[in-house]
């Protein structure tokens, strides 16, 4: 396919050059340049947001999108296949029909969307209705980087087509993992077939195509800043047959059960408004009434006609519409061949929509500015690594793709909400959840935390990559605590309540240990301290079960029996063997903020000794971790659990690995279970739970048992197709276990600055840190520090005989933060057979 918005540009984003125009800075949405980066190793060819977007159900899917966004963005773009909600995202790769070019702003599959809003293209007559107006693709017409997304569209059906007969184009059933039925000359010859997750290799058509040809024919092009969408609609296919036909765009404003407002203003090419959607409005205790989405969307051609739409009507000449279901179309004349729509969204106003617009998508520049800027910003973090020595089997299990596309899904998140004032984009505003209010600041903030799930390696992986971030995240994570009083769990503009315990303490630990401190520590010894002692208010009256509706805070609930007792009473509260050891684990995590902020040594010596309540739930006839109520009783070995069973939390002590060892009767009894546990497929790794299991035999002794189970579990579970991943995606987590292993090492405690070494992916990997990765400064061209982590031999020589650190042989298992940063080389010296190497305990050194 060709590509229209430049042949120069687009040679240039394949080949990996650089423009000559001057990049504006990614992330602060200012004026300022940066510099070109080069793609002299071509990593972005590597990079397919095609991966994770196909699955049969939302649990087997990988919850991503072809999203356009710089690193973490607040909006990203994407095309439209899907309506999505809570457990659909807007996209699914089975799907064959696209019904717009989406701002979302749904984190993962099963959060829900907030202030979004949909372009659509079309010709002839306007058809507002998502049913109606979609338009036939090509997956071998679809190209998608992280910079641009490019797509043909058949618009030769939106002519002559029954509008009270859609039935085969809707998207309301159960197919394709919630996507309904898509229309019946796009998948003739599919025959229903459920495809496995490497059926095809992504790109690549399958069934019968929708036409051989086109008759007429819409090209789309998309590329996006943090703040703001450009995209290019070509309609030169449509216009140069013998009918020519009024080109016109479409905006969706707000959907069937949601206000809003849409205005239209010729004079200035505008069409601007807001909707009220927040999709987890019944989730916590923050109602957020005030919450708006807003956008403004600027056109490079005049209108020829205009009007509003209310569900399915439309009102040619209008320029206003508030309500339900409200929408705006423009048409242009019929000799018009391209158009360029730049969108500006904000959750401030409109005005600010239209600033965000202005600062990140000027009149002045063009659409190959904008995919050039955004391509420079990721080219800025995934140009840092260089793979050599790769074991690709065929083009479905390519490591670079999965490990190119692992880093670009986990530098996404949290995205930064703010939103500038100044055109340096020093002065920021963003709204809060919490407040239901606009603030201004001299800082960034960050939403959108997952917290149960990236607290496990996420943001260990975020010390490394984006340091330059992480002080900002953990002042968003304090201002949270000023608003609210707490800490967040899993924030969703506001807090949903969603998974269990209090793992921002975990998150406040890592970042400390790490060497960030441009935070108010003591502050985060208060939250993390209050965590830890104050029950939620209406602990003794709620059971708190998952998206349990308008509950308070949930934080530690049980808190009540766990201070009490040592656990939470299953017969009191759900999830209880989990919150169980998740309490220990934080209760860790507390004592190692504590010691950072130096706060009095009997709360720290409590805390650590608390952190071994985990044993007060494990049975010992049984050799299971087991729920208990409150009269000290066993409850069914079934009840109990958070997205996982005994078999997994069995094993969920990150901290103490000895202390656990002991209750088995010895390491050698730990192993043999572990051996069991992952022989019988109890090893579940599309949940979190299971992700640092692996890398306790090396913990053990025995990092030959390591050495075969990462690569197998990364074989199982993840390849380079649109079904590469087995689970969802977890705002990174996921794709970060990859990422990690990949590189020989992971973070199975994170609350420490410790990682367990095992076997890497590659025989040798460089990465540029920059050289502040240890206190989260700026980074300074030039100043990087670079590792070699070298393994010649590893594709066929999977065990490890001997490790040097900066020259220095080690025999033991284990890396620090600051030999990751300041070694320059990790050696592994490989065998073919198991070794003695790393065989003693790593707790007897």
């Amino acid at each position: 396919m060709k590509a229209f918005y430049g042949p120069l540009s687009f040679l240039l984003c394949l080949s990996g050059g650089v423009s000559a125009q001057p990049a504006r800075q990614s992330g602060t949405c200012g004026k300022r340049d940066t510099p070109n980066y080069h793609d002299n190793a071509g990593v972005l060819k590597h990079v397919n947001p095609l991966i994770g977007t196909y699955g049969v159900s939302p649990n087997s899917n990988g919850g991503m999108i072809p999203s356009v966004s710089p690193p973490f963005g607040m909006t990203r773009w994407t095309p439209q296949t899907r309506e999505n909600y809570i457990s659909q995202c807007p996209y699914g790769d089975s799907d064959r029909l696209i019904h717009g070019f989406q701002a979302t702003h749904q984190p993962a599959i099963w959060m829900g969307e907030a202030g979004q809003v949909v372009l659509t293209p079309g010709i002839g007559e306007v058809q507002p209705l998502f049913v109606n107006r979609g338009l036939a693709f090509r997956k071998n017409d679809e190209k998608s980087t992280p910079y641009v997304y490019e797509v043909v569209l058949d618009a030769t059906q939106l002519l002559g087509r029954d509008w009270n007969a859609t039935a085969e184009y809707a998207h309301d059933g159960p197919d394709a993992g919630g996507a309904g039925t898509v229309a019946k000359d796009v998948e003739e010859g599919a025959n229903g077939r459920t495809r496995k997750r490497s059926d095809r290799q992504v790109g690549m058509s399958s069934g019968t195509e929708a036409r051989e040809n086109y008759q007429r024919s819409i090209r789309v092009a998309m590329s996006a800043d943090s703040h703001a969408g450009h995209l290019r609609f070509d309609f030169e296919d449509c216009s140069s047959v013998a009918e020519k036909l009024e080109p016109w765009v479409f905006i969706e404003a707000s959907r069937r059960n949601w206000t809003g407002e849409v205005h239209i203003d010729p004079a200035t090419r505008e069409i601007y408004g807001y909707n009220t959607e927040r999709q987890d409005y019944l989730l916590g205790p923050d109602h957020a009434s005030s919450f708006k989405g807003y956008f403004v969307s600027r056109f490079s051609e005049p209108f020829t006609k205009s009007g509003v739409t209310e569900g399915n009507m439309t009102f040619e000449g209008e320029m206003d519409r508030a309500g339900k279901f409200t929408g705006a179309f423009v048409k242009f004349n019929q000799n018009v061949t391209a158009v360029e729509v730049r969108t500006g969204v904000s959750y401030v106003s409109v005005e600010q929509a239209r600033r965000n617009l202005e600062i990140e998508t000027p009149n002045s520049a063009s659409f190959e500015d904008t995919v050039e800027h955004t391509k420079n910003a990721w080219l800025e973090k995934l140009g840092r690594v260089t793979i050599e020595g790769v074991n690709k089997t065929d083009a479905d299990h390519d490591p670079r793709a999965i490990f190119y596309t692992g880093l670009f899904h986990a530098l996404q998140y949290p995205s930064d909400f703010s939103e500038p004032v100044s055109e340096d984009g020093k002065l920021r505003t963003f709204y809060s959840g919490y407040t239901d209010s606009i603030h201004t600041s001299n800082d960034s903030y960050y939403q959108s935390w997952s917290i149960w799930d990236t607290y496990r390696a996420e943001h260990s992986l975020l010390t490394l990559f984006a340091p330059e971030r992480v002080n900002g995240m953990m002042r968003s994570l304090l201002k949270i605590f000023d608003w609210s009083g707490w800490l967040p769990m899993w924030a969703n503009i506001i807090e949903t309540n969603i998974m269990v315990a209090t793992n921002a303490d975990v998150v406040l630990a890592n970042a400390l240990e790490r060497g960030f401190r441009d935070f108010d520590i003591a502050k985060a010894w208060a939250a993390v301290k209050k965590d830890a002692y104050t029950p939620p208010v209406h602990d003794l009256e709620t059971l708190y079960y998952d998206r349990e509706p308008n509950t308070s805070y949930e934080v530690r609930a049980g808190l009540t029996a766990y201070m009490k007792q040592g656990w939470v009473s299953n017969d009191g509260w759900s999830e209880s063997g989990s919150r169980t050891l998740d309490y220990a684990y934080n209760d860790y995590a507390c004592s190692i903020v504590g010691t950072h902020a130096v706060a009095d040594n009997d709360t720290i010596t409590a805390l650590r000794a608390r952190s071994g309540n985990y044993a007060n739930i494990w049975n010992n006839e049984t050799q299971f971790m087991q729920a208990r109520n409150g009269n000290g009783t066993w409850a069914n070995s079934t009840w109990g659990w958070t997205e996982g069973d005994d078999w997994v939390y069995t094993f969920d002590v990150m901290h103490d690995v000895e202390g656990l060892s002991k209750l088995f009767g010895g390491r050698e009894a730990m192993r043999d279970r572990l051996d069991i546990y992952f022989q019988d497929g109890h090893n579940d790794q599309t949940n979190e739970p299971s992700h640092h299991v692996p890398y306790i035999y090396s913990l053990l002794g025995y990092p030959d048992r390591s050495a075969e189970t990462v690569p197998s579990i990364a074989w199982e579970n993840y390849n380079a197709t649109s079904g590469g991943l087995s689970g969802n995606d977890d705002l990174g987590q996921m794709s970060t276990w990859y990422i990690f292993s990949a590189l020989g090492f992971y973070s199975i405690n994170p609350a420490s600055a410790e990682y367990v070494v095992s076997t890497p992916f590659f025989e040798k990997t460089t990465i540029r840190w920059p050289a502040e990765a240890a206190t989260g400064g700026e980074a300074t061209p030039g100043s990087d520090k670079i590792l070699v982590i070298s393994a010649p031999g590893a594709l066929n020589k999977p065990y490890i005989k001997g490790l040097k650190i900066a020259g220095k042989e080690v025999d033991l298992p284990r890396l620090t933060h600051a030999d990751i940063l300041n070694a320059g080389t990790i050696e592994f010296e490989m065998s073919e057979t198991p070794t003695s190497w790393g065989t003693i305990p790593a707790w007897e050194k």
